[in-house]
């Protein structure tokens, strides 16, 4: 008898507990549409470019519109840019050195147009040969690929030594080439190792050739990548000096991220 009493306050008990259980934990709200939406912060309002006139975006920093180097300076002589400048084009001077931009940029979105002429010459790394320098590191290679073979890692667009690029999109010699490249800028450890490496991906003529690769370090010509700090750094184009015609550039800008 004893046993059937104790049976039934163990299961009146239990009932009690499991009606609290529910009474504290009631069943969750059914999701709704609205519980997984944002409405702020909205994102700003950037007016792209007009596609007729070829303009920059109504955030961009236009360095270079076709009617002065202003925006620029010769890492020779630390002075004015004084590459060639004609019909809204400016072509590298051979004599004149590189040339870097005054402003220096972390992470971007930089588009540049770039032409070898119809006449070009040489083969190989000899055959319009140039550079879009990162932060004034980082090189992204300005060559003439079309119908030119040369080492895979320093072909057009290719993170120069480090990585092949995944397509050769290059335009006829005569004809205007477009990069859009975006840009990550690296954060360092105090020990001057990279905290998180700088990343880019690289896409010519609408074509992605780099996607999202983490550099490695320096671009060297003898070597391997070096790991150096450094903060804001400017974009720089190269003067490389090989045999064959210039490189000319036009249509400029550059987004700050």
């Amino acid at each position: 008898m004893k046993k059937l009493i104790f049976s039934a306050l163990a299961l009146a008990m239990a009932v009690s507990v499991s009606a609290q259980e529910k009474k504290e934990y009631p069943k969750p709200e059914a999701m709704r549409p609205a519980m997984t939406e944002f409405w702020t912060p909205q994102p700003k309002v950037v007016t792209p470019g007009d596609i007729k006139t070829n303009s920059a975006p109504s955030d961009a920093i236009v360095l270079f519109d076709g009617s002065n180097l202003s925006a620029w300076k010769s890492c020779k002589t630390g002075g004015e840019a004084d590459w060639k400048l004609e019909d809204g084009v400016f072509t590298v001077d051979k004599t004149k050195g590189d040339i870097e931009t005054k402003q220096h940029f972390g992470s971007f979105q930089l588009h540049i147009e770039w032409r070898v002429p119809e006449n070009i010459t040489g083969s190989s790394q000899a055959r319009g040969n140039s550079g879009v320098f990162l932060q004034g590191i980082y090189e992204i290679q300005i060559l003439d690929c079309y119908n030119n073979e040369t080492y895979a890692n320093g072909q057009t667009g290719s993170v120069y030594k480090q990585i092949i690029p995944l397509a050769n999109a290059m335009r006829k010699p005569g004809e205007w080439n477009v990069y859009d490249i975006i840009y990550s800028a690296p954060v360092f450890n105090a020990d001057g190792t990279y905290k998180v490496a700088p990343t880019v991906t690289v896409i010519q003529n609408g074509i992605v050739l780099i996607n999202h690769y983490t550099i490695r370090g320096t671009t060297e010509y003898i070597g391997h990548p070096q790991v150096r700090p450094h903060g804001d750094g400017p974009i720089r184009l190269q003067m490389h000096g090989d045999p064959s015609e210039p490189i000319s550039f036009r249509n400029i800008w550059i987004r700050e991220m």
